[in-house]
């Protein structure tokens, strides 16, 4: 047996108390296999409902390995699930290479629903994106939010497919505000949205960030020095009983940078203003050389500094199926209370 399916079955062994408990909880999108904290570093294998999804960043995985893979996987879950491979370590995912094994099925390749916490999730193998559009570890963070947003409105910050404003709405959330820079994102959003049809419906944003969540803050929207700024959305200042704030790493806009690394306060601060008194904002950081310590320390400083300090606050760590030998995961979670 190769190492790499040695490590595999492994993995899945790990896993099988984790998987019932999902189960039971009307979940069948998970990590089976987290490469890098469990023997195949750039490798990372996940069930979205009826599609398992290989992925590879370092270096491209073989016919055979491919196939004995999805074959131990399909063994442990007892499914015929329908395999996509993307693999992004020759520069494009989005597309099938030669060899007919790494081409999809048709049916892979269709429009198809995955399962979170009993909520139906859009899923598509391939997409104009590179990510899948359901980032699975943050299952914890959206399960926190659907327990906790009963008559609460809720703002959620970055919101790509907006699976955080739809577990608001999943938990009677009074009023869900979703706001992302991309339209194909939000779109998604509306997606999944529809495939729900007995929530609440959600309000959808498309808008950079900074203007946005100044506007919310009550802040100035400042101009850079000879520039004209681009056309943006006009909101009223507003407070919101629930914010979550996941910022990519970096990004950068005429409006200003997103930048985990050097520059978070500019960030946090506005979503600061833009919780209530006695609200709670959640924030992320997905950095893996930022440590939990460092971070955290620096958003109690920023919430002190910016006039809202921290009541209470708590850690949330990604699901099981996301290992952290060193228990510093890339995605950090904090959960501020006012």
């Amino acid at each position: 047996m190769s190492s790499l399916n040695q490590a595999l079955r492994a993995a899945l062994d790990q896993r099988q108390d984790l998987l019932s408990q999902l189960h039971q909880q009307g979940t069948d999108c998970y990590r089976l296999f987290h490469g890098s904290q469990e023997g195949a570093p750039g490798l990372t294998v996940d069930r979205y409902g009826p599609q398992l999804l290989v992925q590879s960043f370092h270096q491209s995985l073989e016919r055979d390995a491919l196939l004995q893979l999805h074959g131990i996987v399909n063994e442990t879950l007892g499914l015929d699930t329908l395999l996509v491979y993307n693999d992004r370590a020759r520069g494009n995912s989005r597309i099938d290479r030669q060899d007919t094994v790494y081409q999809a099925e048709e049916a892979a390749l269709q429009d198809l629903v995955g399962h979170e916490w009993g909520l139906n999730y859009r899923v598509r193998g391939r997409h104009a994106g590179q990510d899948p559009l359901l980032f699975l570890d943050l299952r914890n963070a959206r399960g926190w939010v659907k327990a906790h947003s009963l008559g609460k409105s809720v703002l959620n910050l970055f919101a790509y497919t907006c699976g955080v404003g739809l577990s608001a709405a999943a938990g009677g959330a009074r009023e869900v505000c979703n706001l992302d820079f991309a339209e194909g994102n939000l779109a998604v959003g509306r997606e999944n949205g529809l495939l729900n049809p007995a929530l609440l419906p959600m309000e959808f944003v498309q808008s950079d960030y900074f203007p946005a969540i100044r506007q919310l803050a009550g802040l100035p929207i400042s101009q850079r020095r000879g520039q004209k700024l681009p056309n943006y959305v006009r909101l009223e200042q507003r407070q919101y009983d629930l914010v979550l704030l996941d910022p990519p790493a970096w990004a950068k806009s005429a409006f200003g940078t997103v930048d985990l690394l050097r520059d978070y306060q500019s960030l946090l601060k506005p979503a600061l203003l833009a919780t209530a008194d006695n609200g709670v904002l959640i924030c992320c950081n997905n950095l893996a050389k930022v440590s939990m310590d460092d971070w955290r320390e620096q958003v109690l400083r920023c919430a002190d500094k910016t006039g809202r300090p921290v009541r209470e606050w708590s850690v949330l760590t990604p699901g099981e199926d996301f290992p952290s030998m060193d228990r510093n995961p890339p995605l950090k979670t904090l959960i501020l209370q006012f």
